[in-house]
């Protein structure tokens, strides 16, 4: 059973996991399809960097505008902007981020991007300067072909 609404207790990786995939195939369902959509651009997401934030939690509304900020940079320098995720239960601390490329070769294109691009710069420094995020993880993983982005097919209310 989930814990009540602003109770502290730890969320499990498997709740984590639960969450985010929750919330990546909502995002997904509300832009359309988007692995329709790539494939008919003849675009495939191979990768995706699973970025783990802990960050500050009495500066959420401040990550909140970093995280909105990359919303208009990731695309303008390459990346597939997924989506950011803020803490909603349990754990206070932690935040998402992920952004799909179609090889490590075009995220390392994408990173020297970002490294010229002065909005770029001048969100990692406002970052930095207001110590919004304590500790960043980046992972990257690949989807299994044939399990991204299928919606309920529970019949009725949920």
């Amino acid at each position: 059973m989930p814990a009540p609404k602003g109770s502290t207790a730890p969320i499990t990786r498997r709740d984590a996991i639960d969450v985010i995939v929750t919330a990546g195939a909502a995002l997904t369902l509300g832009l359309g399809d988007s692995a329709t959509r790539l494939a008919s651009k003849g675009t495939s997401m191979t990768i995706t960097c699973f970025i783990r934030y802990q960050i500050d939690p009495f500066q959420r509304e401040e990550f909140r505008r970093y995280a909105e900020s990359w919303g208009r940079i990731i695309p303008r320098c390459g990346g597939h902007l997924v989506g950011y995720f803020l803490p909603h239960e349990g754990t206070n601390d932690v935040a998402w981020g992920l952004i799909a490329f179609d090889s490590l070769a075009s995220y390392e294109s994408y990173r020297a991007r970002l490294r010229s691009d002065p909005e770029a710069r001048e969100n990692f420094s406002m970052a930095q300067s207001k110590r919004l995020i304590l500790r960043e993880e980046r992972n990257f993983v690949e989807v299994v072909d044939g399990t991204f982005g299928f919606p309920s097919t529970l019949a009725g209310p949920r």
